[in-house]
Parts: C-alpha cells; sequence; structure tokens
C-alpha cells in the first residue's frame, strides 16, 4: 500500500533533501554514471571508459553522486569503487522513462 506524501507531513529539512537529490538527478551525465554502475560497481578508470567522460570530470560528477547519497564508494589499495546506495534510483528512473514513453505514445499521430 503507498502512501500519500502531503505538504504538511514533510518539513523544510526534508523539502530541501528531496530537491537536492532532484538537483543531483537533473544532470544528464551523472544519470549516465548512475546506469553504469546499476548492475555492478566500477572504479573511476572504468567509469571513464563506460560513459565516455574524462576523469576529472567523471570524478566531479561521482563526489555530487555520492555527496546526495545516490551511491556509496568503497576504497581498495589505490582504487575507489563506486555503487548504488540509494535502491530507489534505478527504479525511479525507469518509472519516468516509462511515463515519458506512454506520454510519447499518446501524441504521436496516427
Amino acid at each position: 500500500m503507498q502512501t500519500e506524501i502531503s505538504r504538511q507531513s514533510l518539513s523544510n529539512e526534508a523539502i530541501e533533501l528531496i530537491a537536492a537529490r532532484f538537483r543531483a538527478l537533473g544532470e544528464a551525465s551523472r544519470l549516465k554514471l548512475i546506469l553504469a554502475v546499476e548492475h555492478e560497481e566500477k572504479n573511476v578508470s572504468q567509469l571513464g571508459a563506460a560513459t565516455g567522460f574524462s576523469q576529472p570530470n567523471v570524478s566531479r560528477h561521482l563526489h555530487t553522486l555520492t555527496e546526495a547519497g545516490i551511491l556509496t564508494r568503497r576504497k581498495e589499495r589505490m582504487n575507489v569503487f563506486y555503487t548504488i546506495a540509494d535502491t530507489t534510483i534505478c527504479p525511479l528512473c525507469r518509472e519516468v522513462v516509462g511515463n515519458l514513453q506512454k506520454r510519447l505514445f499518446a501524441h504521436r499521430p496516427l
């Protein structure tokens, strides 16, 4: 059973945290990085190879995603590996894509 979240049930601090989470998701490069680690953890080099982004760019976006609590990091010797920390993120992205596809399909001329 889903519960309805109303404005009155959320504190201002909670609303700010939610907004910060969506800001972190509001960059296409970050979404690509999330998808790159959806099924297995990867280090910065692997993420750069998977996305085509430079190492500094990958590192900057990973920092934002980690600070937002979307990804988590694990250090192993000289490597830092990233994986999904918030397991609701990928289903949320799939839900948005599904809704967009329905909307586009509904507006397609016959």
